[in-house]
């Protein structure tokens, strides 16, 4: 079992700037794939960014050059350092993680960017 706790979102001006965390129960540096979702209101779950154990990284074109995911191993925590934030990027941010043939979800941290 694996337990993820979002944190971080908040209301912030189009053009801003916010750091999403995501603090996993166990560690997680055995944890090959761990990603980034949103969901805007009336719009299916989409993915954003992930990162491989290696380090390797992957984005949407919508997250490509604003957005940037890492992890810290040692703290057990995922990132995604969101800059140059748009109206459209509002919604739900959950952070995933696939262990054990598992797939595990956090509960979601809201991000709301205004015009």
């Amino acid at each position: 079992q694996v337990q993820l706790v979002e944190s971080g979102g908040g209301l912030v001006q189009a053009g801003g700037s916010l750091r999403l965390s995501c603090a996993a129960s166990r560690s997680i540096f055995s944890n090959n794939y761990m990603g980034w979702y949103r969901q805007a209101p009336g719009k299916q779950r989409e993915w954003v960014a992930n990162i491989w154990q290696n380090g390797f990284t992957n984005y949407a074109d919508s997250a490509k050059g604003r957005f940037t995911i890492s992890r810290d191993n040692a703290k057990n925590t995922i990132y995604l350092q969101m800059n140059s934030l748009k109206p459209e990027d509002t919604g739900v941010y959950y952070c995933q993680t696939v262990t054990d043939g598992l797939v595990y979800w956090g509960q979601g941290t809201q991000v709301t960017v205004s015009s």
